[in-house]
């Protein structure tokens, strides 16, 4: 039996939840008929405090069609360098809304209000492009699935305010951030302008996201997902996945936490590690003492159907989720314990 670390993204539906799909009421989502999506969109929504949502086939779609709404051609995102929206959507913010991008430096994935304050071009030199949108991730991928101070995300939407440029949150992982933080949800999501989040990750869906705002906003996002091809008809069929997801998988998070944390202790203390990025969350990034045994350990965890990714020169990543318990994760450190190189 394989135990696949390599994201949170390979979950498979339960039952229970597949219960839901097959019985879930459908309609014509183009026309606003689906009643299992409007549901959807109104009760997560409603969770945080914003006026309405659109559901989409996937975060990169709601990333990049918040973007399109956000920006003009010619325009600039601040984000970090290693952000998802810059990093891992095929060049979306150029291909998709012709913007450019300023890439800060940054703490794990994360930026400070004073990073993009420092950054921010000068709105009557035309020889700048103008800042029209500052984009976070929480938690941050790159960093191991960092979490956001919240005194940080609060000076940062006082900063946007305050230049009336608005701030998006790339949310793939907003509920592992919120689960660990205890955050009021609604708290939270009034310092954002707009919200993507993430349904077919730690939450178990097979598809979905969804992208929340005003309404004003929200009926721009119609359009752009249209003109994205992102239409879809009887979506109830997914949606009702995502609602089983919202209504039922949020809490257990802390479980995938407390076994990443586990994975954390056994690499640490294995000779072939230099260090792990200190995990708060589902994501165990290893760092090795000797980079190019990367693909050699990870051959040797896939020969005991173990998988997990690389993440970069002398990088390895692994993701816990719903699908891996308690016995995989011991099962996956003994092997550790055992390889040498």
């Amino acid at each position: 039996m394989k135990i696949d670390l390599r994201s949170d993204t390979v979950t498979k539906p339960s039952k229970e939840m597949l219960e839901c799909m097959l019985n879930a009421p459908v309609g014509d989502d183009v026309f606003g008929e689906d009643p299992t999506v409007n549901e959807l969109e109104k009760y997560a929504a409603e969770i945080f405090g914003k006026e309405a949502a659109l559901f989409c086939s996937s975060g990169t779609q709601t990333n990049q069609i918040a973007i399109n709404v956000h920006v003009t051609p010619g325009g600039e995102v601040i984000c970090h360098k290693e952000s998802h929206v810059y990093k891992y959507e095929g060049g979306g913010i150029a291909r998709n809304s012709g913007a450019s991008v300023r890439l800060l430096d940054g703490n794990r994935g994360r930026i400070s209000a004073e990073d993009v304050k420092n950054w921010i071009n000068p709105e009557h030199d035309v020889h700048f492009p103008l800042t029209q949108l500052i984009s976070v991730e929480d938690t941050a991928n790159r960093g191991g699935g960092a979490i956001y101070n919240f005194d940080e995300i609060k000076r940062l939407s006082e900063l946007s305010k305050s230049l009336k440029i608005p701030l998006h949150l790339d949310g793939a992982r907003v509920f592992n951030a919120l689960v660990e933080t205890e955050i009021d949800y609604k708290s939270y999501a009034s310092q954002f302008d707009s919200i993507s989040i993430c349904l077919s990750k730690g939450l178990g869906a097979p598809v979905g996201s969804l992208l929340l705002g005003n309404k004003s906003f929200i009926r721009k996002a119609h359009r752009v997902r249209k003109v994205f091809g992102g239409g879809m008809r009887q979506a109830g069929i997914i949606a009702a996945g995502g609602l089983y997801a919202l209504k039922n998988n949020v809490n257990r998070l802390k479980l995938d936490h407390q076994n990443a944390k586990e994975l954390e202790k056994t690499l640490l203390n294995c000779d072939w590690v230099e260090t792990v990025i200190p995990v708060e969350t589902n994501i165990v990034v290893t760092i090795l003492k000797n980079a190019e045994k990367r693909d050699q350990i990870i051959e040797k965890l896939n020969s005991e159907n173990i998988l997990i990714m690389p993440f970069g020169p002398g990088m390895l990543r692994m993701v816990t989720h719903l699908d891996v318990n308690s016995n995989d994760i011991d099962r996956v450190c003994n092997v550790l314990k055992k390889i040498t190189i």
